[in-house]
């Protein structure tokens, strides 16, 4: 028994690469990421879709509805476990002002033993998104489930399956809209494609 999970980061929003959005506010998609997201959605269409989850922020949930709109999915199950990284008080901050901060920059080589000031741990986010694959392979096996998340859970789940620290999250690519497989089963876990650009 399989389960395929397709891995959809959320498509862009208007401020992307100029501050970190995080959990602050609910970020809506601007209107590139709206185009974007029809274009996801037109994609995975072609897939049987069993099932989507997506993280509670707006820019996970627009980007799931098109998904579910185009695919006739009646309902997108929220998902905590698919949140961004709790940036704690670093969210809202222009990567500008990140920059300065040696913490930060400590952050961004060594993710791994690094907290984010009032938040998490990369390896709690890790922890929580293998909870939810796990919970859901044993409970939709042999199903294709769409998980609209963020870069950086994404990332996480893809060095878990590619025996990476969560150092190596640099090397490689998660864009917005794009689309990353992985099949789970009771043999383990493998990447099937990374980082596809739908359009």
């Amino acid at each position: 028994m399989t389960t395929t999970f397709l891995l959809v980061r959320h498509a862009a929003h208007d401020k992307i690469g100029n501050f970190l959005a995080g959990r602050t506010g609910d970020v809506p998609l601007g209107p590139a990421g709206l185009e974007q997201a029809k274009r996801l959605a037109a994609r995975l269409a072609r897939e049987d879709i069993g099932a989507i989850y997506a993280s509670p922020r707006k820019r996970t949930r627009e980007t799931a509805a098109a998904i579910a709109n185009a695919s006739e999915i009646s309902e997108v199950e929220t998902a905590e476990a698919l949140d961004e990284v709790d940036f704690g008080t670093w969210s809202g901050k222009s990567f500008e002002v990140l920059n300065t901060d040696p913490l930060w920059r400590q952050w961004n080589c060594t993710r791994s033993q690094v907290r984010a000031p009032g938040g998490e741990t990369m390896l709690e986010v890790q922890s929580r998104v293998l909870a939810l694959v796990e919970t859901l392979g044993r409970r939709k096996g042999d199903r294709k489930i769409v998980l609209v998340s963020h870069a950086d859970v994404i990332k996480s789940l893809v060095c878990h399956v590619l025996g990476l620290s969560a150092d190596a999250w640099p090397r490689f690519e998660i864009a917005p809209a794009s689309i990353s497989v992985v099949v789970m089963g009771d043999w383990g876990a493998k990447i099937l494609t990374l980082n596809e650009d739908p359009s």
